[in-house]
């Protein structure tokens, strides 16, 4: 009798799961947050009763055995959910057992075993809803449902005892001061984007001469490190504010957020422009000789016609500079922009890694946060 794999996605994150949790440190316990520490292996969790968390992985496996229907299907997405929300429960569990025993200054982090466990169950429960409906809304809810359960075990206090949450505790405002300050660099970037991106690409439209060159000039900045282009407006933008030292009234120098702005929108530019230019051409041409024929100005034609046909094609490329100037405004603290950046590049130096998972964790969240943010605005419109 042959064994079929009906699932060979599961099957494979299933044993590279069970790899982790056995092979990688679970957690990383130190004296102190100076200290690298020493790890902590899945038998030496939660007084070692952390094997439990091999058994939703071991169903995981048989799971991938069995054929692909909704029943199998929904108790694969059941496990691998259960087995995220249990490798939280058991490293709050683990850090606040180790906080009672040890000294106030010890911290107890996440190890490599635990990011690693826990990214395989999201992709198995990423498969598993992807297979289960190809309605984008209810992808996205049930996605979203993973996370219900982390945010209340994180709400509750449960997980208070991690270092990641101590560090949080003692930089609460540089934390917010870094959230707000990227909002504003992401909303500083996208609405001068739109601005410059929208008329650009309508007029590329418009006159398919130029579409060429200017295309080939969006090419040419994207391809630019960011760390050099940073430091290429650094130059100008101080001559500009030591000429004119009015100009420092309004931001403008040689570091802050100026260049910052400037280079993420430059950045902006190619994705925005080109999903402007895509949705107008793929406009049918019989509709827009239709609407003319009714009688409609060019002015209306492009308003009621044209920008609602293109905007899911517009809508598409916004969220690409959306979360494409997310993961940029990080780059751009070296210039002293400011942001989850500040922390990352601050953990880096005095070598504390929870501190840069403290920036670099927002950093995800909100990336995406707008991306999912963008597709239920894009299923609500093609629904319409």
């Amino acid at each position: 009798m042959t064994i079929r794999v009906h699932n060979r996605v599961t099957l494979t994150l299933a044993l590279l799961l069970m790899a982790a949790l056995t092979a990688l440190p679970f957690l990383n316990w130190a004296p102190n947050r100076l200290v690298s520490g020493q790890p902590l292996g899945l038998q030496q969790v939660a007084n070692g009763l952390g094997w439990w968390l091999l058994l939703p992985a071991l169903l995981l496996m048989l799971l991938a055995f069995w054929p692909q229907k909704r029943t199998s299907l929904a108790l694969t997405l059941l496990c691998s959910e259960t087995l995220f929300i249990a490798l939280i429960a058991a490293g709050g569990y683990a850090a606040a057992s180790l906080a009672q025993q040890g000294h106030p200054l010890a911290r107890t982090s996440l190890g490599s075993g635990f990011w690693l466990a826990a990214a395989l169950a999201l992709l198995m429960a990423t498969d598993a809803i992807s297979r289960l409906t190809r309605q984008a809304l209810w992808r996205l809810l049930l996605n979203a449902q993973i996370w219900l359960p982390a945010v209340f075990l994180l709400l509750s206090g449960q997980l208070d005892a991690l270092s990641l949450l101590k560090e949080y505790a003692n930089r609460r405002d540089v934390f917010d001061q870094a959230l707000s300050r990227h909002l504003l660099i992401l909303g500083g970037t996208l609405l001068p984007a739109l601005l410059i991106g929208v008329p650009l690409g309508w007029y590329c439209c418009r006159r398919p001469a130029i579409q060429s060159s200017v295309f080939a000039t969006l090419n040419i900045i994207q391809t630019v490190p960011s760390v050099a282009l940073f430091g290429l407006l650094i130059a100008p933008l101080s001559g500009l504010a030591r000429e004119f030292p009015a100009l420092t009234t309004f931001g403008i120098s040689g570091i802050g957020m100026a260049p910052a702005l400037i280079a993420l929108v430059l950045y902006a530019l190619l994705p925005l422009v080109r999903s402007v230019v895509s949705g107008l051409q793929n406009v049918p041409q019989a509709v827009i000789e239709t609407a003319r024929g009714m009688g409609m100005s060019g002015g209306q034609i492009f308003r009621q016609v044209e920008v609602p046909l293109a905007l899911p094609v517009l809508l598409a490329g916004l969220r690409v500079t959306a979360v494409q100037t997310i993961g940029m405004a990080v780059i751009a603290a070296l210039i002293g922009a400011g942001g989850f950046g500040a922390v990352i590049f601050q953990g880096l130096l005095s070598s504390a890694l929870d501190l840069v998972m403290l920036g670099v964790i927002p950093v995800i969240a909100l990336a995406v946060a707008v991306d999912t943010l963008f597709k239920l605005l894009l299923s609500g419109i093609q629904r319409q």
